[in-house]
């Protein structure tokens, strides 16, 4: 059900997705480059990027009224997990094939927004932990039964 403490972190999990939005990646001090133009690279820089946020935070988010399903909510858990190690992922691979036209006195700082996906992989597998918990609470009462 909504009120079991699976789906508060799941909904973590896909705040965690569509914070990115107000979150950069990276900044730099002046502008350079195809993703600094604006002296801030963000999810909004790259299609792929934007693909991968929403649907990490949709699937996240879809997951928690799936409560009467515990495996498919389980396994789209899952992907939840595996999304956001796919998003810094391809963000830095991106960020480096377009390769540091910046000069060399400018430096890049990363931004928060690199560290979020850290904290969506630990809430969905708290999710996940709790599914599982819940699954063998349920498989315990039918045996008495």
């Amino acid at each position: 059900m909504i009120q079991r403490i699976q789906s508060i972190f799941l909904l973590l999990s896909s705040g965690t997705f569509f914070s990115q939005f107000g979150l950069p990646f990276a900044t730099s001090e002046s502008p350079g480059g195809n993703y600094l133009s604006d002296s801030v690279y963000n999810i909004q820089d790259h299609t792929a990027l934007l693909v991968l946020a929403i649907l990490g935070g949709a699937v996240a988010a879809g997951a928690i009224f799936l409560f009467k399903n515990r495996a498919l909510q389980m396994r789209l858990s899952y992907l939840v997990v595996v999304l956001c190690v796919i998003l810094p992922a391809a963000a830095a691979m991106l960020f480096l094939q377009a390769g540091n036209s910046l000069e060399g006195s400018t430096g890049i700082n990363d931004g928060f927004g690199l560290y979020m996906p850290i904290l969506g992989i630990v809430f969905a597998i708290l999710a996940i932990r709790f599914i599982r918990k819940d699954d063998n609470l349920v498989r315990s009462m039918d045996r008495l039964r």
